[in-house]
């Protein structure tokens, strides 16, 4: 799988964009504020339907202009057309590809994967266990869409048992303690499926995160990551499990109207040697594990789907140190097509640029290509 070309109109700096793209590394070289991560943020869009940069559609829409569109063309075994349009009027976002309507984003991720390394990464082993809950899902859900409709399923049912905790709290009423149990018993179905997934995955994925640590480091450290959930012993009794600490945790829920147990809550502890890297990790170590994680992720996902997903690489050079960005750039032509931003290709010496790469300009909007 490739992205041919992109065409983009009314995106941020981009009123209007063609890029061709080779099957290779395409380098964007840019200064900051010009438009050259604007071009990964539509790609993004295609794959995901969803900005990495932006909260809302809107943000990404050119000033005083009221629709954007983004248009990729991709080839796999078949060509597609993929087109993603957003009305600021209507407030909505419109998708089709090859001229079908589509209704909803979860028929379009996992179709086009893709693999995204910025400096924004350090959220994941520096941060929350949310960001780190963020990253194992948005892998999951592109090769998983029964994992990424049971995600959706789940956070729509901790709304609905917010809601009925909130107004038990203010006051008992029998009927909504029934509601509540009905709630309970689909939060325990739907938590369990995502605990199990989680687990099956994580068991495949350290392997592979050990290996793309190891093209980094050669083998100075051991890399790890340990799932930490509800505390079961295997996999076939978390249902029990789940309910248990439920029946615990109901006065507590009750008297503070808030989901307590679940994977919601979940963790995962990355380790390098055993010990952990959130709480002793050192910059480079966790710009290493940064790194490792989204190599591993590419790996990952062509094994699962066998197809090469897109590797979007933001600014990722001027974050390392030399030695680590020339290891790295050693391994990108083991990728498949790859797009790497930079703001001075000149000031990268440990980066390789062969025949089958392209390398293009970017200025306020406007790009260009360098033979």
């Amino acid at each position: 799988m490739y992205l041919r070309s992109l065409s983009l109109s009314n995106f941020r700096l981009h009123k209007n964009t063609n890029i061709e793209f080779s099957e290779g590394l395409n380098y964007i070289v840019g200064g900051n504020g010009q438009g050259k991560t604007t071009i990964l943020e539509a790609i993004h869009y295609i794959s995901t339907t969803k900005s990495f940069l932006a909260q809302s559609d809107v943000e990404s829409l050119t000033f005083n202009e009221s629709v954007f569109e983004v248009k990729g063309k991709i080839s796999d075994l078949i060509d597609d057309t993929m087109i993603i349009r957003f009305d600021l009027n209507e407030n909505k976002k419109h998708y089709a590809i090859n001229g079908k309507q589509i209704n909803s984003p979860s028929e379009i991720v996992g179709r086009y994967p893709i693999v995204l390394l910025s400096p924004r990464d350090s959220k994941i082993t520096e941060e929350s266990p949310a960001d780190r809950r963020k990253f194992v899902d948005s892998i999951i859900s592109q090769f998983s869409h029964s994992y990424f409709q049971n995600l959706l399923e789940y956070k729509r049912i901790l709304r609905q048992r917010s809601s009925l905790l909130l107004q038990l709290r203010e006051y008992f009423s029998q009927s909504l303690d029934d509601e509540l149990n009905v709630w309970t018993r689909k939060l325990i179905e739907y938590g369990s499926k995502l605990i199990i997934a989680r687990t099956d995955f994580i068991n495949e994925f350290k392997n592979y995160v050990s290996r793309a640590y190891n093209l980094i480091m050669s083998g100075i450290e051991i890399p790890d990551i340990e799932y930490v959930s509800l505390g079961f012993d295997n996999r076939e009794n978390v249902e029990e499990v789940f309910r248990e600490l439920l029946q615990k945790e109901s006065t507590n829920e009750l008297r503070r109207a808030v989901n307590l147990i679940g994977p919601h809550r979940d963790e995962y502890r990355f380790l390098l040697n055993g010990i952990d890297l959130r709480t002793y990790g050192s910059q480079g170590q966790h710009k290493t594990f940064q790194v490792a994680l989204r190599f591993a992720e590419y790996f990952y996902l062509r094994d699962k789907m066998n197809k090469n997903p897109f590797f979007l690489l933001d600014d990722v050079f001027g974050d390392l140190d030399k030695s680590r960005g020339k290891m790295i750039s050693e391994h990108l032509s083991d990728l498949g097509q790859a797009f790497i931003t930079l703001t001075d290709f000149t000031n990268f010496g440990e980066i390789k640029r062969t025949a089958r790469d392209s390398l293009m300009t970017v200025t306020n909007g406007e790009v260009g290509y360098v033979n």
